[in-house]
């Protein structure tokens, strides 16, 4: 099944090829300060058809403009973020914003993640390090208690070796509110911004209002919901994008498998319009009368006594 649907409106079409020169948009994320470009390259699906494509789209995105890069350490077997050590390492660093992420929860071995990934990127310091994929309460009992990865992160910052820090996560935005509200460290949050989420455990109805009324940086991800909102006909990738868009975020990570679909997502941004509130509203009670819940967001907790299984593989979040 194929993830993505190519945009063909004339618009895109006509913006065609695109010149670095023209600037894109961007935003300030949250109280970091960091000025952000409003699209970022994803970590994970860059590296789906080898290294060599990699590079190419992560040249091709920086000479379009985008200066915001993520991975993990998870994100095949860090190979992602060796893949930016490599694009960015030498004269190009300080014009790029990189963020990677660590799923280990306990100081020790966060901190011992975090010399790994200083390592595979070839950096001295992280612009943006989160804790990575918090799916369950367990996790975040880990996460702030004693010896938890909290303690790593801010850690870290106070060394120098990263510069600001947050999480992220895709299951339960109930999991996001405890970690957003338990510890005022926290900088950036990263979370599902979709035109399903509202319908079903949505972080868009409870967890951005209270990040941003926090002034934390709001990272969106999955504005496709791994490409199952397009596979299965619920709306356009075009819909998608200008949605996530039209929210309260500051940046949308987009994952892109090929330079084409790069270019695409890109010239999407150099043509967007916010959508108005009605037309937000109508495109919501459109999306709610069809396919809404886990069956599509596989990602988030299923209902109780459902038997999905929890998206815990190693792709992006």
């Amino acid at each position: 099944m194929r993830r993505r649907t190519f945009l063909t409106s004339a618009a895109v079409a006509a913006s065609l090829p695109m010149q670095a020169a023209d600037p894109l948009p961007v935003a300030t994320l949250g109280r970091t300060g960091l000025r952000v470009t409003r699209i970022a390259v994803g970590g994970y699906h860059m590296n789906v058809r080898g290294e060599e494509e990699a590079l190419r789209i992560l040249r091709r995105a920086f000479d379009l403009g985008i200066n915001f890069f993520d991975s993990a350490n998870s994100y095949h077997r860090g190979r992602s973020d060796e893949l930016l050590g490599r694009a960015f390492s030498g004269a190009n660093r300080h014009k790029v914003i990189l963020m990677t992420k660590c799923e280990v929860y306990s100081r020790d071995g966060a901190l011992r993640v975090l010399e790994q990934q200083l390592r595979r990127l070839q950096t001295s310091y992280i612009d943006l390090w989160q804790c990575h994929q918090v799916s369950e309460h367990r996790e975040v009992d880990q996460i702030l208690g004693p010896n938890g990865a909290l303690e790593a992160f801010v850690l870290a910052k106070k060394q120098g070796k990263v510069r600001h820090i947050g999480f992220t996560g895709h299951r339960d935005p109930a999991v996001h509110l405890r970690l957003l509200q338990a510890s005022s460290e926290w900088e950036t949050i990263q979370m599902p911004v979709n035109l399903i989420d509202p319908h079903y455990l949505s972080f868009l109805r409870t967890v951005l209002p209270e990040a941003r009324r926090r002034g934390l940086g709001i990272i969106a991800m999955k504005s496709n919901a791994m490409g199952q909102i397009t596979a299965q006909n619920v709306a356009s990738i075009a819909d998608c994008l200008r949605f996530a868009w039209s929210q309260d975020i500051d940046t949308l990570v987009s994952g892109v498998e090929t330079v084409g679909q790069l270019e695409h997502n890109v010239a999407a941004l150099r043509a967007f319009r916010p959508m108005t509130p009605p037309e937000i509203h109508a495109l919501l009670e459109k999306t709610a009368q069809g396919k809404t819940g886990a069956s599509v967001e596989r990602y988030k907790r299923p209902p109780e006594g459902a038997c999905l299984r929890p998206h815990r593989d190693g792709a992006p979040a």
